[in-house]
Order: C-alpha cells, then sequence, then structure tokens
C-alpha cells in the first residue's frame, strides 16, 4: 500500500501482521500494533519523545549484566510483572493467589537444608524468626515431597551476592515437605530495601515521586511435578511501605503474620523479641517448568 495518511500506516501494518503464520504471535502482534499505533494518536506522540522514548530502550538494553536487569525492574516500576502474574493465576485473575514476583535474586542450587534447620550460614545479626509453612493444593490437600526453595534479604536489606560480608548462600536453603505438606525453619527478620535507582527506572521514580523501597518479604519457590511451579513472596503488613510497594507486588493473599513475641523461645535459646510466621501456600496443577533466574 502507498501511504496516503495516517490512518494507512496503521491498515498496512496490521495486514502485514496478520500475515504472521504462528496463531498466537499474530494475536499478539495485531494486538500490539493496535495498542501502539492507538497510544500514539492518543498522547500524540512528537517525533523528540520517540528519539527519547528509543534511546531510554537502548539505554536499559545496555544495562543488562549479570547482576541488573533494568527492563524487568522496569516492568515491575510499572505494573506489568505484577498483572501478568495475576492474570495467570488464580483461576485466571478470579481467585486469590500465592502466586507473586520471581524478583531477580533467585539462585539454582540453594543448599539442601533438614526441616527444623536454620538457612543461616554466616552471622547475621537480627532478630529470631521462625518460619513454619504448609504447601497444599486448591482443594487443600497437602502435597508431600514438594521441594521448597527459600530466601530473603537480610536484616540490613541485602541479598548474599549484594553483600560481602555475607557468606555464599546465606539466607537461602532447600527444604522437602513431609506428609502433612509441612516444612519449617529458623532465620533472622528481614527487613524491606531500595531497588537500585541508578537507571531510567529510577529517573522515572523521581519523575513521579515516589520511593524506591520494597516491603520486607519471604520468597519461595515451591516445586513438585504435575503442578505449576508456585513462586511467592509473603510480606510484612507492618511494613511502612506496605500499601506502596515500588513494584506493585504485595496482595491481600500475601500478607504474613510476622508474630512478635516477648517472652522466652519454648524450645530454642534465643534472645528476645523473636518473630514467627506460620503461612500456607496454595499450589495450582499444571506443567512443572523452572523458571530461569533472572541474572547470575
Amino acid at each position: 500500500m502507498i501511504i496516503k495518511t495516517e490512518q494507512d500506516v496503521t491498515l498496512d501494518t496490521l495486514s502485514v501482521m496478520q500475515q504472521t503464520t504462528n496463531p498466537r504471535l499474530r494475536e499478539i502482534m495485531v494486538s500490539l500494533v493496535t495498542h501502539l499505533h492507538a497510544f500514539v494518536r492518543d498522547v500524540r506522540l512528537t517525533e523528540a519523545e520517540f528519539r527519547e522514548a528509543t534511546a531510554l530502550m537502548n539505554e536499559m538494553g545496555k544495562a543488562a549484566s549479570d547482576t541488573h536487569n533494568e527492563t524487568v525492574l522496569m516492568a515491575g516500576s510499572l505494573g506489568i510483572s505484577s498483572l501478568v502474574c495475576l492474570l495467570n493465576n488464580g483461576d485466571g485473575g478470579n481467585t486469590e493467589t500465592s502466586q507473586s514476583l520471581l524478583g531477580p535474586f533467585w539462585r539454582l542450587n540453594s543448599p539442601r537444608t533438614p526441616n527444623g534447620g536454620t538457612i543461616l550460614r554466616s552471622d547475621t545479626p537480627g532478630d529470631p524468626l521462625f518460619v513454619s509453612g504448609r504447601v497444599i493444593d486448591r482443594d487443600g490437600n497437602p502435597i508431600a515431597g514438594a521441594e521448597v526453595d527459600v530466601w530473603h534479604a537480610s536484616p540490613v536489606g541485602l541479598y548474599e551476592q549484594q553483600d560481602p560480608e555475607q557468606a555464599e548462600m546465606n539466607l537461602r536453603g532447600k527444604f522437602e515437605t513431609d506428609a502433612e505438606g509441612r516444612f519449617w525453619f529458623s532465620t533472622v527478620k528481614m527487613v524491606g530495601y531500595p531497588i537500585p535507582t541508578n537507571g531510567v527506572v529510577g529517573r522515572l521514580l523521581d519523575a513521579q515521586h515516589r520511593h524506591p523501597y520494597r516491603p520486607a518479604h519471604l520468597h519461595a519457590l515451591i516445586v513438585k511435578q504435575g503442578f505449576k511451579v508456585l513462586i511467592s513472596q509473603v510480606y510484612d503488613p507492618a511494613d511502612p511501605h506496605i500499601n506502596t510497594d515500588v513494584q506493585f507486588g504485595v496482595t491481600k493473599a500475601l500478607l504474613g503474620d510476622y508474630t512478635r513475641h516477648d517472652e522466652p523461645h519454648p524450645t530454642a535459646d534465643v534472645a528476645t523479641p523473636w518473630y514467627s510466621l506460620d503461612y500456607t501456600y496454595v499450589m495450582e496443577q499444571g506443567a512443572t517448568v523452572l523458571p530461569k533466574p533472572p541474572i547470575k
């Protein structure tokens, strides 16, 4: 088609997209072009703004490394990561789900740890935290033999690969659920932390007068054949940023009960205060596909 008007650009582009052989890719590309062209018209994007937008995309790509993924960070900061998660879980977004964001700090090959063990692998000062988890299916039946990979930030807000003061694989462990679907371990209470702000995402947050903080949370990645891999974050509702998570990841179903105890622990020799967390993870049936670590 010889383009005569700006409307012709969209019509011609859509006709080309319709030629895509793969049905799903065709559906995605037709919708993408439709919405992108509508967006450009809606905001009447200027040539200067277009050049700036493409430069920002190039900058985000160049910022990718073994320790950082600016594009994933941006997707979370725009609410896209959370939206994709909720649309693909909980019966297509119709019910609550234990599923959440993977985050950038998951690692393969966490140390296997017996139930009742600790994930402290170096001196990590902080309030003791005793976690008791249960893994069930959507009918409430316990899932035995599930592999539960847990990790979290330290009480200074750093994951071990960010912090030379922590030992390799500190605050990480891999457990197996018992016949009742339970697993349990001890650690120290985590805190919230800021996302990196030295790139495109940081400039966006400044422009919107937004803080960069994620509320305190415990990560878990749970694997059992016959079930969709469950990626979860359980948040501390007492965190000061619980209502303003920069990555839009907090849902009602992911609020944990981090209970403070000022009396001595009944069995462990730990200082007071100490905390407990008891949380039930719900897995959905589906293909068991392990994700790739976002960074190395």
